[in-house]
C-alpha cells in the first residue's frame, strides 16, 4: 500500500497540473511520455528572448540534486543571452528555502515540495512563489565500485541500515544479510537540510527526516561521491545525475520493493517500476522576480519542451511534454502557492488530496 500511495501521488501530481493546462492543450497532443519533439511555440522561447538584449543578475540556490539541471539550463540560456548573469549555487533544499523565503534569491531548487514551516516563513516575509516541477529523478543507492557482493537491496534492508534504531548497533554488512561478508558498513548521505534526505527517509524508513545520525553527512553530493569511491565498504544515496557523472567510481544498486530488483533508468522511472525512489524535482520562482524580463525569459526557457534534452543530458528524466506546457502556463499566469499545500513530500499523499488542491 505504501508503494502504491507513492505511485498514486506522483501520477496525481501530474494530473493536477494537467487540469490547469486545458487552455493550452487544444493544439497539442495528449502525449504523457517523456519525449523530445521539435521546438514548439512558447510564450517566451529562446529565439524571442535573445533578440531583446536582456540583462540582469538571477540568483539561484537550493537543492544539490536539482543543481545540475539549473546549471546546464543557465549555461545554455546564457549562450544566447550574454547580458544575463545567472549565479547557481546549492545549500540543500531546506537551506535554499531559508534563503528564498528571506528574499535573498530569485529561484530556489528543490528536490521535494515546500513544507509547512517553509510556507509559513515565506508568508511571514511576504514572499509569494510559483511552484514548478521540472523533471523526474531516480534517487540512487550506490556502493564502492570494488564491491562484489551487493547487487540488489530490499527496501526493508535499507530501512535496517538507516533507521534511528540502527545507530551504533548495525555496523557490519553481515547484519544486513547473512550472506554478506563480515565487513564494516560505512554509510554516506545528505544532511538534514537536504530534500533528498527527507525523501529517502520517508520512502525507506517511513518517517521524513528521521534516521540514524552516525553516518558521513554532506550537502555537497560530490563530497559524497568522493567518500564512497574511496571506501570499499561504503554505501550512500543521492540523485542519479551524480552517479551518471561518476560511473567509473561507483556501482549502482538495484532496489527491490517487493516486485523484484529494478535499477533506476529513464525507462523504469517512466513506467513507474522504480519505486519508491522515483520523484519529481522542482524550482520555485519568486513572484516579484518573475515579472522581470530576464527571470521570465529564463524560466520559460527552463520549461520549454524542446530543452528537455538538457534534462536527459545530466541524467534525469524529462517530464511529459503536456506537463511542461502546463507548468509553463502556470508560470505565465502567475499562479502562486503549492499544489501539494505545503505537505513537503509527494509520498503518502493520496490522489484525492492532490485533486482537491
Amino acid at each position: 500500500m505504501f508503494v502504491q500511495n507513492i505511485r498514486i501521488a506522483l501520477v496525481g501530481y501530474i494530473a493536477t497540473l494537467l487540469l490547469g493546462a486545458s487552455a493550452c492543450s487544444n493544439n497539442q497532443d495528449n502525449d504523457t511520455t517523456a519525449s523530445f519533439p521539435e521546438a514548439v511555440n512558447q510564450a517566451e522561447n529562446v529565439s524571442s528572448t535573445s533578440a531583446r538584449n536582456l540583462s540582469g543578475i538571477i540568483k539561484i540556490d537550493g537543492s544539490s540534486t536539482v543543481f545540475p539541471v539549473s546549471k546546464v539550463m543557465a549555461q545554455e540560456f546564457q549562450k544566447a543571452n550574454s547580458g544575463v548573469q545567472i549565479n547557481v549555487a546549492f545549500s540543500g533544499t531546506g537551506g535554499g528555502f531559508k534563503k528564498f523565503c528571506a528574499g535573498e534569491t530569485d529561484i530556489t531548487d528543490a528536490s521535494r515540495p515546500i513544507n509547512e514551516e517553509e510556507v509559513n516563513l515565506c508568508q511571514t516575509n511576504n514572499i509569494e512563489y510559483i511552484e514548478l516541477p521540472v523533471a523526474f529523478d531516480s534517487l540512487s543507492v550506490v556502493v564502492n565500485a570494488k564491491n562484489d557482493f551487493v547487487q540488489c537491496l530490499k527496501v526493508s534492508e535499507l530501512k535496517k541500515m538507516w533507521e534511528p534504531a540502527a545507530e551504533g548497533k548495525v555496523t557490519n554488512w553481515n547484519q544486513i544479510r547473512s550472506s554478506f561478508p563480515n565487513q564494516p558498513l560505512k554509510l554516506f548521505g545528505p544532511g538534514s537540510d537536504s530534500g533528498t534526505y527527507d525523501y529517502f527517509t520517508l520512502a525507506t524508513i517511513g518517517q521524513e527526516g528521521k534516521s540514524r545520525g552516525d553516518y558521513t553527512k554532506s550537502e555537497n553530493d560530490n563530497a559524497l561521491v568522493q567518500g564512497i569511491s574511496q571506501d570499499p565498504n561504503a554505501l550512500g544515496f543521492f540523485g542519479y545525475a551524480y552517479y551518471a557523472a561518476n560511473r567509473d567510481k561507483l556501482k549502482l544498486v538495484s532496489i527491490d520493493n517487493g516486485y523484484g530488483c529494478v535499477q533506476p533508468s529513464a525507462q523504469t522511472v517512466a513506467n513507474s517500476s522504480y519505486q519508491p525512489l522515483s520523484r519529481p524535482i522542482f524550482i520555485y520562482v519568486k513572484k516579484s522576480s518573475a515579472i522581470r524580463p530576464d527571470v521570465k525569459a529564463f524560466t520559460n526557457f527552463y520549461l520549454a519542451p524542446e530543452n528537455a534534452n538538457l534534462v536527459l543530458q545530466v541524467g534525469y528524466v524529462p517530464l511529459p511534454n503536456i506537463t511542461l506546457q502546463s507548468a509553463n502556463s502556470r508560470f505565465n499566469k502567475g499562479l502562486t502557492g503549492s499544489v501539494l499545500g505545503g505537505k513537503g513530500s509527494v509520498i503518502g499523499v493520496g490522489q484525492k488530496g492532490l485533486q482537491e488542491k
